[in-house]
């Protein structure tokens, strides 16, 4: 659904437009420090982009500004108290970490040096974290000084808070624990997630639920030390056959996982969900050809791509290793096997169920001769959704379409098939979910090249300046 509406001037995109060099510089100094917070060895790092994003959020005139450390990486807090006591809370969750840049031969150009590249849609900025997720937090910059100046007010129209954490890329371990250590400080009314993104670039669109995490590892033990193929193969179990069957059967003929018991909890989509997912342009062949680089598309059946990637529960082998991998042979049956799987929830699954559900499985496909061990971590991620229907949500479509020059009935909503910390958000504060991002399908998002499309940075900002005006017209 290509916006086309004519142009409506408004003074925010005045400002944000006269100001874009202000957060392009902005992004290109914090983009050049390498965040990685999976490395130890990037710790200092990590800590200088929250002491960066912390000096930002100064310049931008935030009257309060924290670096809260945490047994990880360290958060940034943020708030700029509303003149109007009875105005609502906003919280703004995002992240300052990135995710590691290997393979490095693969960028076109370095990972930390930001580069600007002219794409088919406009120009497009090129670095690790371009989009995710520091893109998405530096537009909040330039949207809260466009706010100020459109409305002429002194302190914003709503209370403004920010948490950017600095594990997210790690899996949050520490942020559950940072929300309930400072509650009272984030108190909020209603919490905006910038990590996510829209279906397109002239396609306005709101995220409004993202999908939840559950991780296990298995190993399968054989014969108690590698044995030489030649005078033992054909006779002792293999544990590299014994992983490859049982893996082989991790889904059904129909593409549905066959953990007993996984689907036990999940929700059906209803006919309105689906329906408003069916409006959201989609062609499948350019997503095959271009951002899913595959030959063709698969999964559960009875659902449409964009239902089995946002909506539908998965399960994925990540990796699998055992024997020998070196140059040339080494003919062994090799005493252990290990696999990496992951699991993507949606709404009233828990990520805590799925480790009983993995051994149970493994349990009752283990060959004779084969022993097992299954690693499951604790916590995991929650799923989490927006309400459609609520004043807030209103309040966002409004200021997204008012960036895009249409009407707020005609952005699109989509599902997000990642993970974050966002359920617990929801769970310590008991606030509800809005999604504002910038990001699309085709950032290349934890993939070398990673870049963001510098228009959808002017319309992030734009749209962030108008929601802080039309979030203070909303009771909750």
């Amino acid at each position: 659904m290509p916006v086309s509406s004519p142009e409506r001037d408004n003074a925010e995109r005045t400002y944000v437009l006269a100001h874009l060099d202000d957060l392009h510089a902005d992004l290109d100094a914090w983009l050049r420090i390498p965040s990685i917070s999976a490395d130890p060895t990037y710790a200092p790092e990590v800590a200088a982009s929250a002491t960066w994003l912390a000096e930002a959020l100064r310049r931008t005139g935030f009257p309060t500004v924290e670096i809260w450390p945490t047994p990880g990486a360290p958060a940034v807090f943020a708030e700029w108290p509303s003149d109007d006591a009875a105005a609502p809370v906003a919280l703004v969750y995002g992240h300052h970490d990135v995710q590691p840049v290997d393979p490095l031969d693969l960028w076109e150009h370095p990972p930390f040096e930001p580069t600007r590249v002219d794409g088919p849609d406009g120009p497009e900025l090129h670095a690790r974290g371009a989009i995710d997720d520091k893109g998405n937090v530096a537009f909040h910059l330039l949207g809260m000084r466009a706010h100020l100046a459109a409305t002429g007010r002194d302190a914003p129209a709503v209370t403004v808070k920010l948490l950017i954490e600095g594990e997210e890329e790690s899996g949050s371990p520490h942020f559950a624990a940072l929300l309930k250590e400072k509650a009272d400080r984030l108190a909020c009314d209603v919490v905006v997630v910038s990590d996510t993104g829209m279906a397109a670039p002239d396609v306005p669109s709101a995220v409004t639920a993202m999908r939840g995490l559950a991780d296990a590892e298995i190993t399968l033990r054989g014969p108690a030390v590698d044995l030489h193929s030649g005078s033992f193969g054909g006779a002792v179990p293999n544990p590299l056959h014994a992983m490859a069957k049982l893996l082989a059967g991790l889904h059904d003929e129909q593409g549905r996982v066959t953990l007993p018991g996984f689907y036990d909890k999940v929700r059906p989509l209803s006919d309105r969900e689906r329906e408003l997912m069916g409006r959201v342009p989609f062609d499948e062949q350019a997503w095959l050809a271009g951002p899913a680089a595959s030959r063709v598309a698969t999964g559960e059946e009875g659902f449409t791509t964009l239902e089995r990637t946002g909506a539908r529960p998965t399960a994925e082998v990540n990796g699998m290793w055992g024997g020998y991998t070196g140059p040339g042979h080494k003919t062994i049956i090799p005493a252990e096997a290990h696999a990496k799987l992951t699991f993507r929830l949606v709404a009233d699954q828990r990520p805590e169920d799925v480790g009983a559900q993995v051994r149970a499985w493994v349990e009752a496909n283990l060959p004779a001769g084969i022993e097992a061990d299954v690693h499951t971590p604790p916590g995991g991620v929650a799923p989490c959704a927006s309400d459609l229907d609520s004043p807030a949500m209103d309040a966002l479509l409004r200021a997204i379409a008012q960036a895009f020059d249409t009407d707020a009935d005609r952005v699109l909503f989509t599902r997000e098939g990642g993970s974050g910390p966002e359920a617990d958000l929801v769970e310590v504060l008991g606030a509800p979910l809005l999604f504002l991002g910038a990001g699309l399908p085709t950032d290349r998002i934890h993939s070398p090249n990673e870049r963001v499309l510098l228009s959808m940075l002017t319309r992030g900002a734009e749209a962030a300046a108008h929601l802080w005006r039309e979030l203070a017209s909303v009771r909750f």
